[in-house]
């Protein structure tokens, strides 16, 4: 059997979607997609220069199509991706939590738990329930209010 470039460019592809596996992200799958596309082009014999303007005009198309309009439909309802520490967190409430492996106090935004310090302060353990308003990120740690219920 003779190797030519469609075969190199068929196992890319068959690598990239496999390698896709381990991301989710998609990225890797549109870039898998058009290796096997440009492996058409080598099959009609192309110039090598011409698969490569091939790969890359089909990567530039598949990219933004598998990121912007596939992927969203494989993310879980509700959750909004790339938004946590852009602010749309803040002034929410939350309950505290306590971490099974080591008891840290946290809160979980977006299904992602934080370690928490408090804005007065600077504490950071808390009873699990206690509810807390969340102000801002320093780094990963969320800096929170504590809520102060006064009796009437």
């Amino acid at each position: 059997m003779e190797w030519s470039l469609t075969h190199f460019w068929l196992i890319l592809a068959l690598v990239l979607s496999l390698a896709e596996l381990t991301s989710g992200v998609l990225l890797l799958l549109a870039l898998g997609v058009a290796a096997a596309l440009t492996s058409v082009l080598a099959s009609f014999g192309m110039p090598f220069e011409w698969q490569l303007v091939g790969m890359g005009v089909f990567s530039g198309i598949l990219i933004p199509v598998a990121i912007r309009w596939i992927r969203p439909r494989f993310s879980p309802k509700g959750v909004a991706y790339g938004t946590t520490g852009t602010g749309v967190e803040q002034g929410e409430r939350y309950r505290t939590l306590k971490r099974d492996f080591d008891g840290a106090s946290g809160i979980k935004v977006n299904g992602d738990f934080y370690r928490l310090r408090v804005f007065n302060t600077g504490t950071t353990d808390l009873p699990e329930g206690t509810e807390v308003i969340f102000r801002e990120f320093d780094g990963t740690t969320a800096v929170v209010e504590t809520i102060t219920h006064k009796e009437q």
